[in-house]
């Protein structure tokens, strides 16, 4: 089974990203195949190098930790607006687009958005 992920919210502030990251990864645990698209704001969640106070969640971990096992797309336009380069990245998630958005979705047998 294949479960599309699809993430608006910035990494801190709220908490839909973290959430969204959480069922990812336990979905991954359940052998399902996750693909994560970042859009908008939760392009950040992909950024290396965050610095978190000592105890609290980082969504670099996280998303490196869907990676792993999944696909992590970021929407090419939103780090562009957001000045967002590619080279800024985790290891494991690259730029997209809204076509391959729109692959991931028909391929999907279920779509989630957070």
């Amino acid at each position: 089974m294949k479960t599309l992920l699809i993430l608006n919210d910035p990494p801190y502030g709220t908490e839909r990203s973290f959430n969204g990251l959480r069922l990812a990864k336990a979905l991954a645990g359940e052998k399902v195949e996750v693909s994560l698209f970042l859009m908008a704001d939760a392009v950040a969640c992909a950024k290396a190098g965050q610095k978190v106070p000592q105890g609290y969640y980082n969504l670099e971990l996280m998303v490196k930790s869907v990676a792993r096992t999944g696909e992590v797309l970021c929407c090419g336009t939103c780090m562009d607006a957001r000045g967002l380069a590619d080279d800024e990245l985790v290891e494991g998630a690259r730029r997209s687009t809204m076509k391959e958005l729109a692959e991931q979705t028909v391929a999907a047998d279920r779509v989630l958005v957070f």
